[in-house]
Formats: structure tokens, sequence, C-alpha cells
């Protein structure tokens, strides 16, 4: 089936809210990657995708702001994981649909919202989550802004499991078992080598 999707019905949610412990408490999405910070090769593989882009960034906000897309908060303080990022997202869109990706994945490809978008529509179901074909990717997700009520109401039940907010909706995992690059993320410098080599390589052949 085509991979036809209506970006204008579709917001971009660059997940950036995090605290960074695995990178030491640096801010991932700032983390240079051959110059650049990591979150602008996500921002730029989702704006190409949807109609507009929020970034989800809990600290250094005016730094996030610089990159030109709008900056929002989690609605608590306390760094409750990525699903207050989704709640975030759900509650600043007005498009009909909100699709996120982690700011420390920058090998993002066109086919990530399409092929969500196909799949969500194809099942009738609420939320199309990414699966590589070993496991499931639960922050790339495209889910339709009228959930927001239900992770507002999750997260305040003292819930943060973003898996266990799947399973009160209709759920379908989509099948990106050709694409598992996009899935690479970094949290240490080993990794961050191997993307940026991955990056030069994928520029190389544009």
């Amino acid at each position: 089936m085509t991979e036809a999707h209506p970006s204008t019905s579709i917001t971009g949610l660059v997940l950036a809210g995090g605290r960074g412990q695995r990178m030491g408490g640096l801010d991932k999405g700032l983390v240079p990657l051959n110059g650049r910070p990591m979150v602008s090769y996500v921002l730029e593989a989702l704006t190409e995708q949807v109609a507009a882009v929020l970034i989800n960034a809990n600290r250094s906000v005016e730094k996030y702001e610089a990159l030109g897309h709008k900056v929002i908060t989690d609605s608590s303080s306390d760094f409750l994981g990525p699903l207050a990022g989704v709640e975030a997202g759900l509650r600043s869109a007005t498009t009909d649909f909100v699709v996120s990706a982690p700011c420390d994945s920058p090998l993002i490809e066109p086919v990530l919202v399409p092929r969500l978008y196909t799949g969500l529509q194809d099942d009738g179901a609420d939320i199309a989550v990414a699966h590589d074909g070993e496991r499931m990717h639960p922050v790339f997700l495209l889910v339709r802004r009228s959930l927001q009520p239900s992770v507002a109401q999750f997260l305040a039940d003292g819930e943060r499991k973003i898996v266990l907010w799947f399973e009160r909706h209709r759920t379908v995992t989509v099948d990106f078992s050709d694409q598992p690059q996009m899935f690479l993320n970094v949290n240490r410098d080993a990794e961050r080598v191997e993307v940026e080599a991955k990056l030069v390589a994928r520029a190389g052949h544009v």
C-alpha cells in the first residue's frame, strides 16, 4: 500500500526532556554530532514530514528555542519520563495527530511518519508504534491528539510506563525491520562515533 499521509494533520514532537543520566547529565539533544547539535538532525527529518514541530525540553530552553521551533515543557517539574513529554505535545498541538521521536536518534528516515500513519489507518488504531523486527521502540509513535486526557490521567494516577498506557488503547505496531538504523541512539561516546560515521556516509549518498 502507498505510504501516503496528510502531513498537514500531524505535528512532530521531539522528546528532549530527560535528565541525560546515561551521558553524565549532559543535555543529550545539544550534544554535538559532526559540529551540529544532535537534536538538529531529528528536527530536520521531522520537519520534512509534518505540518509543524515542537520540542519538549525541561532544561536549556533558550538554546532549544534558538533552533527555530516552539519549545514546550512537561506539566510537572519532576522529570516523569517520555510519556510526560508526549502529554505536553498532545496538549500543545492543534493537529489531529502527534508523532514523536527522541532527540538522540539522528538517523530518522523520510519513511517514518507516512508508514506509522498508514499502519494506524489500516488498523483503525489510536496509536501506532515502531517495531524494528526484534523489539518495539515506544517513543517512536503516532498518536491521536484526542488521547491527551487519557495520558494526563494516567500520569496523575502515578503511572509512568508508556507501554502500560498503550494497553488502554487500540495500539498497532508497525514494521520497520528494513530500517533498523533509524533507532540507533547516542548514550555513550562509542555510540556517538558510530552514529557520526553513519551521518557522514549518508550525506555522501545524497
